[in-house]
């Protein structure tokens, strides 16, 4: 019983001093912390974070989104032709594809994919 104790105490003694050890070895300057620092899309972590983005960045953004998720909801309508009957699909797969293409229109004609700035 007194070994366990024993080695378990060696174990934490030998990793405390590697913790301190490594501590002592990598110092980091002044001048490390701009390399260790996140890098977000080109955004100076350090400045103010209340800075205005583009409202067009945002507005793709969004219809990525929606068409990622309208995509999730195509698939399904891909595996079911098989065990559905003709017309119960065509109508559910027309009408879904018309909001979708109706969502586009209107995105389209709103001017949100313009990219011209």
């Amino acid at each position: 019983m007194m070994i366990i104790f024993y080695c378990s105490c060696m174990v934490f003694f030998i990793t405390f001093m590697l913790i301190i050890l490594s501590s002592i070895i990598s110092k980091k300057s002044f001048m490390d912390r701009e390399k260790a620092s996140p890098f977000e899309c080109g955004f100076d972590p350090k400045s103010s974070s209340r800075l205005p983005f583009s409202l067009q960045f945002f507005l793709i953004a969004i219809i990525f989104l929606i068409f990622d998720v309208e995509i999730t909801l195509l698939i399904p309508l891909i595996l079911t032709i098989k065990i559905s009957s003709f017309l119960p699909y065509f109508m559910i797969s027309s009408f879904f594809l018309c909001i979708l293409l109706g969502g586009l229109y209107h995105e389209w004609s709103q001017g949100a994919l313009n990219w011209a700035i």
